[in-house]
């Protein structure tokens, strides 16, 4: 049988990868790092997050911890290998991001069925292929997909959000808390810097009067943003308040120092198991880095704040799904052409994890002779894959997990924990009676 071509190395690549490999067939994986750089990420290891290190809430009554869920019976690597690396987050699974890349990479060079290939594609040839090249695809290759689709590829904007030393922030003013008193307090999941009234106006005062570095020429021309990405200048520019009820929201939270909740917050996530590292929450930013690190430093407990990385922005690429692809994940014209992660319009980590598995049993399925599966609507896969390729072409904007995009509930239910609770309970016994018909062992 035809090796089957897996076209990147990020984490739908890497899961479609491993599934395909694990059910006997053999996977060729090209990743163009270190050959050619993205501009985003910093390391040659596959399955790098370049963005925050959580992969969403592991709580039952989360869109997240639905989609954690499925792919638990799904046997997802890449959830396995999260849950290995993870580091205190309160109710989120957050990985240490370099402990987690590692693992990955690891495990699918020993992979006997597996060979990883350091090369950039620049054409697409016949054999069964999945392209998983993510929001960052090569202007080469995206070449091919307008020549393949017949039409431009659309594109949005992505930002990332800062990390800064933790022996560096002051925690004479800062203080250690989840929100709602969540998770491992004495563990420190987040580090939250407060603010009063007159703190959190001189803050966003700076903000607006930061200079942000000019989108390139070829970005010029649609500077339009992924609402759950906004920068913090971007949300600063729609009002005085919007920061405060946005990534800067107080709830839950109690200062220390007074008893009283802060007029705003800035909370900071642990990034690396050792606890030695932060990244700012929410704060995804284009200022330009010696006003960024002035305009940071202002705020409370960050006066002294030694950065790693500062916040950037990039240009993102995805497909016009509706047009292009099946529930399967399959290309429209050509059963043997799947694509998955970023690049269909799903968002987020595991969403991105979630197709490249879809992706990988259903080109196993299709090459065996087998129906790809179509996975029920009510489960939170099937709603994401359903959302890509039933919208409005015409309005097509990214989507990540959340219940707004399942189908309501035969009997409603008004308090919403308890409906979100319906909705995870619904997916899972829809999902768990669909895999039994399915008959693939490497299925839960």
């Amino acid at each position: 049988m035809t090796a089957v071509t897996v076209i990147g190395g990020g984490l739908a690549g890497s899961e479609a990868a491993w599934q395909l490999a694990e059910r006997g067939l053999h996977v060729n994986l090209y990743e163009m790092r270190p050959q050619r750089s993205t501009g985003a990420h910093v390391s040659d290891q596959l399955a790098e997050l370049v963005c925050s290190n959580s992969l969403g809430s592991k709580l039952h009554d989360r869109a997240s911890g639905l989609l954690q869920a499925e792919l638990t019976l799904f046997r997802s690597l890449l959830l396995d290998c999260a849950r290995r690396t993870a580091v205190s987050a309160g109710g989120a699974l957050a990985v240490d991001r370099e402990g987690f890349s590692n693992l990955v990479t690891r495990i699918l060079q020993t992979h006997p069925n597996l060979t990883i290939i350091r090369q950039e594609v620049t054409v697409l040839g016949p054999e069964p292929t999945i392209i998983a090249t993510g929001p960052l695809t090569s202007v080469a290759l995206s070449e091919q997909l307008g020549n393949l689709t017949g039409q431009a590829y659309l594109h949005f904007y992505d930002a990332i959000s800062p990390i800064v030393k933790a022996d560096s922030i002051d925690m004479d003013v800062a203080f250690s808390a989840s929100r709602y008193g969540r998770g491992d307090q004495e563990e420190g999941d987040y580090i939250n810097c407060p603010m009063n009234e007159a703190e959190y106006q001189r803050f966003v005062s700076a903000v607006r009067a930061a200079e942000t570095i000019p989108l390139r020429n070829f970005e010029q021309d649609d500077p339009h943003f992924f609402e759950a990405c906004v920068p913090i200048e971007q949300l600063a520019a729609r009002g005085d308040n919007t920061l405060a009820y946005g990534p800067m929201r107080p709830v839950g939270l109690r200062d220390p120092r007074t008893g009283n909740r802060p007029h705003a917050v800035v909370q900071l996530r642990r990034d690396n198991t050792a606890g030695t590292l932060y990244n700012i929450v929410g704060f995804q930013t284009n200022m330009r880095w010696t006003e960024q690190r002035d305009v940071l430093r202002l705020i409370p407990g960050l006066e002294q704040a030694e950065f790693i990385r500062m916040g950037q922005m990039h240009r993102n690429t995805f497909i016009n799904s509706p047009t292009l692809l099946l529930p399967t994940l399959q290309f429209r014209t050509r059963d043997n052409l799947f694509f998955a992660g970023q690049l269909t319009g799903i968002e987020g980590y595991l969403g991105n994890i979630a197709t490249g598995l879809l992706a990988g049993v259903n080109m196993s399925r299709h090459l065996i002779g087998q129906s790809p599966l179509i996975l029920p609507e009510v489960t939170m896969l099937g709603a994401l894959c359903h959302y890509i390729t039933h919208t409005e072409p015409k309005h097509f904007q990214p989507m990540k997990a959340n219940f707004g995009i399942l189908p309501e509930l035969v009997n409603p239910v008004k308090n919403k924990q308890e409906r979100y609770r319906a909705y995870v309970e619904r997916g899972i016994d829809h999902l768990r009676e669909s895999i039994l018909h399915v008959r693939d062992r490497y299925l839960s």
